[in-house]
């Protein structure tokens, strides 16, 4: 339910504006009880708090609330994550309660997607700007430090609450991973994206050794970053050799990732940002200091499910919502002074990257947090804590601006926003996504998909995952010979194992057969 419309019939009293950010971490002690440390919805209530202090109003902000956006939490994305003890029915009203946000009346729970923070502004600006909204909150937290600590204590953390009533839904329901990927073992990130990694060294003729080298090169950067802010989790500062290299501190999880190349989930983390029409912010008596305008935003997705890409070393979608955002901020990247590039893993970096025309070495740097793997990854809400940082960061360089970009699912989900603390020069009006959506299922081709597949067939892209005893598992795309893609897994073969990360086995010939079920390719 909408908020009454705004009658001030100036549309820059429309405009929508940032006016509050905050972010907490929080490192549980080793061996302590974890149920004295505070669980997602108190880090949320927390950070809506620092949001609303940070603005300078305080608690009337809050109370002038009239919408609650809650990032959806990883319990309930992923059944690995589920407290047995019970769940939040209702986070975005135990959140409104907590705040004395009375007036709230748009309450939503957002579907799962590490966009979901910026798609989520991108919608609320709309609303903002159509004079249906005066004041929104945007949060997400996750303890996920916490919880691996409870399930090893085997102590009940009692993470539930039902204060009543149902959220309303926000963005796409469906999963990211297809019946036929599942029974292969890919419906996770560390399985998908090795495959988009392996497929981008092929494309760019680096052999296994020179890309593992750039891969810590991509990342050195962020890690830096994490090292010089206190909020970052790994705050190691590690070279790019030991970024890439693995080790007993640093083992292969999805080659030819190593943990430090991969995103850290196991972060207690919240952030929120508030968002306001500028009638609103002038009349609760926001500083224009505290105010960041988002100059640009667009949303799009690439083909849904990871079978159905183009190719794995690009993503059209993404390139088309980076040029659709630059266009409405009428900005170029090379106008673009702060960046935080969405960064699960390096593949997501470099294709975003590639279709940005940025290198690792870029002066400007490509993150303002330090990162998923080092910063730290909460669940769908790392780009809440990038936004946040990039307000601060923009509040700190007037009139400088900064991008934001977000990945959802498997480079599937995209979304960038273009923030500055200058006044836009135009009304805030989005091309609605849909539009944008349409032109892309209409022109970015799709191959022939064979569930069950059989016969002479080479490999397009693949990975090897590991257990903590070694490679436990081979997943590949291949091609049969008349241009079918097909997924399929290797035979349990640790001599062949090592062979597929030691070789490049991208175009190696075999053969495929399967069971009725599950497609299995074996090397020639």
């Amino acid at each position: 339910m909408n908020a009454p419309a705004v009658h001030t019939g100036d549309a820059d009293a429309r405009t929508p504006v940032l006016v509050g950010a905050g972010q907490i971490t929080q490192r549980p002690e080793r061996g302590a009880d974890p149920r004295t440390a505070r669980g997602p919805l108190q880090l949320m209530v927390d950070a809506a708090r620092a949001a609303a202090a940070d603005a300078g109003p305080a608690q009337a902000l809050l109370a002038s609330l009239q919408a609650v956006v809650v990032i959806r939490l990883f319990a309930d994305t992923s059944p690995r994550f589920v407290d047995p003890a019970g769940r939040f029915t209702n986070l975005p009203r135990s959140v409104a309660q907590r705040l004395g946000a009375d007036a709230a009346q748009q309450l939503v729970y957002t579907w799962p997607g590490g966009n979901m923070p910026q798609w989520s502004i991108n919608r609320l600006g709309e609303q903002v700007a159509a004079g249906q909204l005066q004041a929104a909150l945007v949060v997400g937290a996750e303890a996920l430090a916490t919880w691996r600590m409870g399930q090893r204590a085997n102590v009940p953390l009692g993470w539930h609450e039902d204060p009543g009533g149902t959220p309303e839904a926000w963005g796409d329901a469906r999963r990211g991973w297809s019946d036929v990927e599942s029974a292969h073992g890919a419906r996770a990130a560390i399985v998908m994206y090795p495959m988009f990694e392996n497929a981008i060294r092929h494309h760019l003729g680096r052999s296994i050794d020179e890309h593992q080298a750039a891969m810590g090169r991509w990342l050195e950067p962020f890690a830096k970053t994490a090292a010089a802010n206190p909020l970052a989790d790994r705050r190691g500062g590690y070279s790019p050799a030991h970024i890439a290299t693995p080790g007993p501190d640093n083992p292969w999880i999805g080659w030819p990732y190593t943990r430090l190349m991969s995103a850290n989930a196991y972060i207690d983390q919240g952030a929120a940002v508030i968002l306001t029409s500028v009638a609103q912010a002038k009349a609760l008596g926001v500083p224009e200091d505290r105010w960041v305008f988002l100059h640009g935003c667009a949303d799009a997705h690439d083909h849904w499910h990871v079978s159905q890409r183009r190719n794995f070393h690009s993503a059209p979608a993404m390139a088309a919502v980076f040029e659709q955002a630059f266009a409405m901020a009428g900005k170029t990247m090379a106008e673009m002074r702060h960046l935080d590039i969405y960064s699960c893993f390096s593949s997501a970096v470099e294709v975003a990257c590639g279709a940005l025309g940025l290198q690792p070495d870029d002066p400007r740097g490509l993150t303002v947090t330090g990162g998923l793997p080092y910063f730290g990854g909460p669940g769908n809400n790392y780009v809440t804590h990038s936004i946040a940082q990039m307000v601060q960061v923009l509040r700190a360089d007037r009139g400088s601006f900064g991008l934001v970009t977000a990945n959802g699912n498997y480079l599937t989900k995209h979304s960038a926003g273009i923030y500055s603390t200058e006044r836009p020069a135009v009304h805030f009006a989005p091309e609605p996504p849909s539009v944008l959506q349409s032109r892309l299922d209409a022109s970015v081709p799709s191959p022939a998909f064979v569930p069950l597949a059989s016969g002479e067939a080479v490999v397009e892209s693949y990975t090897v995952m590991h257990e903590r005893a070694g490679p436990s598992a081979g997943v590949l795309f291949g091609r049969l010979m008349d241009g079918a893609r097909f997924i399929a897994n290797t035979p349990v073969d640790a001599s062949l194992f090592a062979s597929m990360q030691a070789e490049d086995f991208i175009g190696r010939r075999g053969g495929v057969s399967n069971d009725g079920s599950r497609n299995v390719w074996v090397p020639v």
